[in-house]
């Protein structure tokens, strides 16, 4: 499957032609811009991307090695790109989706291997932006990169109020859901360390992108690709800010189960002083089977007077104390 789409000074004049025109329309347009969209890539395809579009064959080895850290790369005719789309699922769960992008002074060529990475937004975004089409591949690429870093900010918001309900499930009364809220506190881990993964060398990405010696962004768009930089550090800064959230959420729910069984002990240990106390008397007296008839009335009710008496101050005692 490929999507394809031309733009001539700004204006789109074509779209969902072959991708085999591609070379012939940029040869006989000057003025032409196109983007190629390729899902999922074919041998077929990339032996087109390297004849038609001279593409660099470790570039086209990069497209196939999947699992490639987020790069720019930088050859004589053309620059890759290696990002990431990353969403939560409904599970809740961090899924990431590898987007590779080739980028010419005149062409576009983004490949995936999902169709997951929803693409109408980012059509949305370059039908909408009309007075910025006339920059052509910068133009393009912005709205790419701006859709991808907005995926982005929208995984780290999510992960945020993740933690939040994950805190206030952590104070809950009776703490009956402890073993869940630390699973919860170990997904959300997982999913910041990869999501600090795919966005950490985007600011690089971003920046190399801006030198004057990449030939990619002008004057015009330099704004807008400085604005992309300033989202990437705040989602970096926000998801750095929340591994130590998560860190501390781990810490203070290992304390509030040390706290927990603290208590339990501790009740367990003021029931026990309490049941001993009977024990005590019973034995001082010889009353292990202590029966009304083997004893004068005197003994028996002097016996209980001391066992209930002993009991019943050391659980007040207790209580007061919080004890039981």
């Amino acid at each position: 499957m490929s999507n394809t789409r031309i733009y001539r000074d700004g204006v789109l004049v074509a779209q969902g032609f072959p991708v085999h025109e591609v070379g012939d329309r940029l040869a006989a347009d000057e003025r032409a811009v196109v983007w190629l969209d390729i899902c999922p890539p074919t041998e077929d395809d990339l032996r087109l991307l390297a004849e038609e579009l001279g593409m660099h064959e470790l570039a086209l080895e990069d497209v196939v090695q999947q699992a490639q850290r987020a790069k720019l790369d930088r050859y004589d005719t053309h620059l890759f790109l290696n990002t990431y789309m990353v969403r939560l699922d409904a599970a809740g769960g961090l899924t990431d989706d590898e987007v590779s992008a080739f980028i010419k002074s005149r062409a576009l060529v983004t490949v995936r291997y999902t169709d997951r990475f929803d693409l109408r937004p980012l059509l949305t975004r370059w039908d909408e932006s009309v007075e910025l089409a006339r920059h052509g591949v910068a133009f393009l690429l912005y709205g790419l990169l701006d859709t991808l870093i907005d995926g982005h900010f929208s995984a780290v918001q999510q992960l945020d109020a993740t933690l939040e309900r994950v805190q206030a499930a952590m104070f809950e009364p009776g703490g009956t859901h402890r073993n869940e809220v630390q699973r919860q506190i170990f997904l959300a881990r997982r999913d910041l360390v990869r999501l600090r993964q795919v966005t950490l060398p985007m600011r690089e990405v971003v920046n190399a992108l801006m030198r004057p010696t990449m030939h990619t962004v002008d004057q015009e768009m330099l704004p807008y690709y400085q604005d992309l930089y300033d989202h990437v550090l705040r989602v970096i800064e926000w998801s750095d800010s929340l591994r130590d959230l998560n860190a501390t959420m781990l810490e203070t729910n290992l304390m509030l189960q040390n706290n927990q069984l603290n208590l339990i002990v501790k009740q367990v240990t003021a029931w026990a002083a309490v049941i001993a106390v009977p024990t005590a008397v019973t034995g001082f007296f010889g009353q292990n089977l202590a029966f009304p008839w083997r004893h004068t009335p005197g003994e028996f009710i002097v016996s209980l007077v001391v066992t209930f008496g002993l009991a019943i101050a050391l659980y007040v005692v207790f209580h007061r104390k919080s004890w039981i």
